[in-house]
């Protein structure tokens, strides 16, 4: 009978309780030891043997001495199937100990007709009876693999790929059939009797061993060779995934699932932007902070990051119940786990109440505001502009005259790249936001008279206001990587908007850690974009996320793969490439990699009595009577929304 054929009543041992499995053990321990005492004895008396007399004290002895020096070892804990050589030599050890009792306890009793020799003898024959049934268990359930549907390859023959392939005993539906490693050393050399092989015919490999799966456990390479192995999986049709946490693989809790897919920067093919620490915490250190749509994507990861730079105070604002609950609750074990030590407070209000706004700043006294409360989806604004422009243009002119009537020193608003020549609504009220911050910064005369009827002229701003445009945010909350991911998940079809479209991409950190450094470098009405490369192509991200889920893309020269893809055309405002800057003007900063920009913009005089129209066009949720105005603030022309 072959391995992979084992009788149900075999196949089915896994599935008993495991209060059941250890008393099974248990007493074949308990018979091993009593079957080693009898053959202990009969070799010695040269006989076959039947006990009696003080013989019979010593058959007592073995259970009674090595369950409880087994249990001590914790041999009882140990699960089969994870057994390795650290499991036998703890065997090992416990068999030692038993078998020095043993016979300290026949020297010193001297009993008739018990042999000194049966304590040197039975522990022996034990040792060889208990080691064998261990390894045997374990040969039974790795032959289960054989037959494995995955057979996978791990890339790196380092610490982490040994480790892994350590922890993978466990995961009866996949079979180890290798190791890929760069360096050439460790080409053609084993680890655990498992070959490691240059991926030099890296798909001619994985055709010749019919590998499904291949697991990257390089976690200190850098991201440009990550992405050149990545692309060199492209065409092979394998499922390509990370490594969990080291300590989940070694406590044996992680199965085949927990793998994780890969992260969308391994596609991207460029290295993070690294901070620059002295930056990340020079508006917030010891002082006061207040983070606008704290529950968002954006606004949560700015929290996070906010917290680690020693705040003395940060409020979380939100509109949101839940994301503000889930935010705090997050900040909040993170400080109990002495991970920060700031003073949390949520703040459950909306940035278009402007009386509750301006009594929010000057309760708490905010040094540095972060501006991140808006709606972002472009479609979802497109059906709703009255709102649209309520929230992200009056929101953020709430929050100005907050932060101006409160003497806030530094005020960011986060941005985006549809603000650059708006072809939708959403973007055209990030750039009218954009827009008040500028013309409020450049102003030399109060531009809320009423809070400071007696100021001197020329009038400056207490407060340093600045922007930060994004591109594609990776994770955040509508981004196409996850709709990818479960489109892929479910089947397909997997949908792409138009062949041509491509994004700037970023991370989640990157976006957070821009916000905070660009507030540290602001002047004043400054523009702050991130140097991320080159756009890359939604179609060709759609492709690579298909073929390294082990699947196929389906088209006219493939009407059998696995995954369809389509295309559905560009939605209402959607641009085929987008753009960070309006014009050429940019200057370096402190950061190499963060530019800032100088722009046209309105002066306030002229600004107010357009926002006022355009309040009033909101009142009806009149789109045409929005497009009117935004018309007219756009009069330079940027404006591309038709």
């Amino acid at each position: 009978m072959t391995p992979a054929t084992h009788p149900p009543a075999l196949s089915n041992i896994l599935e008993w309780p495991r209060p059941v499995k250890r008393l099974v053990v248990v007493a074949l321990d308990i018979a091993m030891g009593l079957f080693a005492m009898w053959l202990a004895f009969s070799l010695r008396l040269e006989v076959l043997h039947w006990p009696k007399g003080m013989q019979w004290l010593a058959y007592a002895l073995a259970p009674l001495l090595a369950l409880p020096i087994f249990m001590s070892k914790g041999l009882y804990r140990a699960i089969f199937r994870y057994t390795g050589i650290a499991a036998l030599v703890t065997t090992g050890k416990a068999v030692a100990i038993y078998g020095a009792l043993l016979f300290a306890i026949l020297m010193v009793g001297q009993w008739i007709g018990v042999p000194r020799s049966v304590g040197i003898l039975q522990p022996v024959i034990f040792l060889l009876l208990v080691g064998a049934s261990r390894a045997l268990c374990w040969f039974w359930l790795a032959g289960r693999r054989e037959n494995a549907t995955h057979r996978l390859l791990i890339y790196g023959a380092g610490s982490a790929g040994a480790q892994t392939a350590a922890a993978m005993q466990n995961m009866q539906q996949h079979r180890l059939m290798g190791f890929l490693d760069d360096d050439e050393k460790k080409s053609d050399s084993t680890i655990n009797g498992v070959r490691v092989y240059s991926p030099d015919n890296l798909l001619a490999l994985i055709e010749r061993l019919r590998i499904t799966d291949v697991l990257l456990a390089i976690p200190s390479t850098t991201s440009q060779r990550r992405h050149q192995i990545i692309q060199n999986l492209g065409d092979a049709a394998v499922r390509v995934r990370t490594l969990p946490g080291l300590s989940d693989l070694a406590s044996g809790r992680v199965t085949m699932t927990d793998f994780q897919d890969l992260d969308i920067e391994d596609l991207l093919g460029r290295e993070p932007v690294a901070p620059n620490p002295q930056l990340l915490g020079r508006n917030i250190r010891g002082k006061a902070v207040l983070v606008t749509g704290a529950g968002g994507s954006i606004g949560s990861e700015l929290c996070r990051q906010i917290a680690a730079q020693s705040p003395a105070l940060l409020v979380l604002l939100d509109h949101s119940e839940y994301a503000l609950y889930t935010i705090h609750h997050e900040l909040e074990a993170l400080k109990t786990k002495g991970l920060h030590a700031c003073e949390l407070v949520p703040i459950l209000a909306n940035v278009r109440d402007e009386a509750r706004v301006l009594d929010i700043c000057k309760q708490y006294s905010p040094h540095t505001i972060y501006h991140a409360a808006a709606y972002k989806h472009v479609p979802m604004v497109e059906s709703n502009p009255g709102e649209g422009v309520l929230n992200n243009v009056f929101g953020t002119l709430n929050m100005v005259k907050a932060a101006i009537a409160n003497q806030v020193q530094d005020f960011v608003l986060i941005s985006t790249d549809k603000a650059v020549r708006p072809t939708n609504i959403m973007g055209a009220t990030k750039r009218v936001a954009e827009m008040i911050l500028q013309a409020v910064a450049a102003s030399t005369t109060p531009p809320f008279p009423s809070s400071k009827d007696a100021a001197e002229a020329p009038w400056k701003s207490p407060t340093r206001f600045s922007m930060v445009r994004f591109g594609n945010v990776l994770g955040s909350s509508g981004s196409v990587i996850p709709l990818f991911r479960h489109q892929i998940s479910t089947g397909g079809p997997v949908t792409v908007t138009h062949p041509e479209v491509s994004r700037y991409f970023m991370t989640i950190p990157e976006a957070a850690q821009l916000v905070l450094q660009a507030g540290a470098m602001a002047e004043g009405g400054d523009v702050f974009v991130l140097d991320m490369g080159e756009p890359i192509k939604i179609l060709e991200i759609a492709r690579r996320m298909v073929t390294l889920s082990g699947l196929s893309v389906r088209d006219e020269t493939h009407p059998d793969a696995d995954i369809e893809l389509i295309f559905t055309g560009l939605r209402p405002g959607e641009k085929i490439y987008e753009e960070l800057l309006i014009g050429e003007n940019t200057s370096s900063t402190e950061h190499k990699q963060i530019l800032r920009a100088r722009e046209e913009y309105l002066h306030w005089r002229d600004l107010q009595n357009q926002l006022q129209s355009l309040k009033d066009a909101t009142r009806n949720n009149s789109l045409p009577a929005i497009k009117t105005v935004l018309d007219k603030l756009f009069s330079d022309g940027t404006l591309e929304y038709r």
